[in-house]
């Protein structure tokens, strides 16, 4: 079991922490008693990238390619994600599909025309609430939120609209990959278990966990110790734990977390 200390990156909107990563745009680091190594070095081939982020100001409308486009076109996984939302401000909102189904050529014309924000589906969200974005699903993140993202490593997004901000745009490739004619996700309060052909997610109190294949466990609330073997390392809200698939990890009671396993 090994501490994780993330890699940060800073952004006009807040900031992302990387808190599992072994992708080479940023990498966190397994902490140890003999010092820190790269995440990579323990799990090369770890499939995920589960970020803590802060947003205090609106994000981009953005999309994401699937794992067969990103693969032909961009040499990368795709990226399907999901977002369970730590903290919200009063009036916090995302944006997270389409208000109907509109064509490729009526998104063409209302980016064209400046009026897309009003394609988009804003759903309010508040402290634990969860949604799925597969690839392919039209999102933004609003401001005065803050969430854990789990997704499949990758570092692929299309930029569609970007509230008059001067960044570089993607709207080709955008347009390319929206998956037309998906129902928009629908945000809603945590059930305590999910799972996607990409990531599996459930919380827990207490007690021991165990999987054949390497998990993650982020700390929602409380503060105790998580036992390995015979390792106690401290444990607070935010802190985040890589553990090796076949290890047992007991946790305190008073702990509540997210444990995020591979399906």
């Amino acid at each position: 079991m090994f501490k994780l200390d993330p890699f940060i990156s800073e952004k006009i909107w807040g900031y992302e922490r990387w808190l599992v990563s072994v992708h080479p745009h940023g990498q966190s680091q397994a902490l140890s008693a003999g010092g820190g190594q790269p995440l990579s070095a323990v799990a090369p081939e770890y499939p995920l990238l589960i970020k803590l982020i802060q947003a205090n100001d609106t994000l981009s409308v953005q999309v994401h390619p699937d794992d067969e486009y990103a693969r032909a076109h961009e040499n990368s996984r795709g990226k399907t994600e999901c977002w369970y939302i730590l903290d919200a401000s009063e009036d916090a909102a995302i944006y997270c599909g389409l208000e109907k189904d509109f064509s490729k050529e009526q998104l063409a014309a209302a980016l064209k025309n400046g009026n897309f924000e009003t394609c988009l589906k804003r759903q309010p969200v508040r402290r634990g609430d969860f949604v799925y974005i597969a690839a392919g699903t039209v999102h933004a993140l609003g401001g005065g939120i803050r969430l854990l993202e789990v997704q499949e490593s990758s570092d692929i997004t299309y930029r569609l609209y970007d509230w008059g901000r001067q960044r570089e745009m993607h709207i080709t490739q955008g347009l390319q990959v929206i998956s037309y004619g998906a129902p928009s996700p629908l945000v809603s309060a945590f059930s305590g278990a999910f799972e996607c052909p990409y990531f599996a997610l459930r919380t827990v109190s207490g007690g021991e966990l165990t999987d054949k294949n390497d998990f993650v466990l982020f700390v929602l609330d409380g503060s105790g110790k998580l036992h390995c073997n015979t390792e106690s390392v401290d444990a607070c809200a935010e802190d985040t734990f890589f553990c090796r698939g076949g290890e047992t990890v007991r946790i305190d009671d008073g702990i509540s977390a997210l444990c995020i396993c591979l399906p």
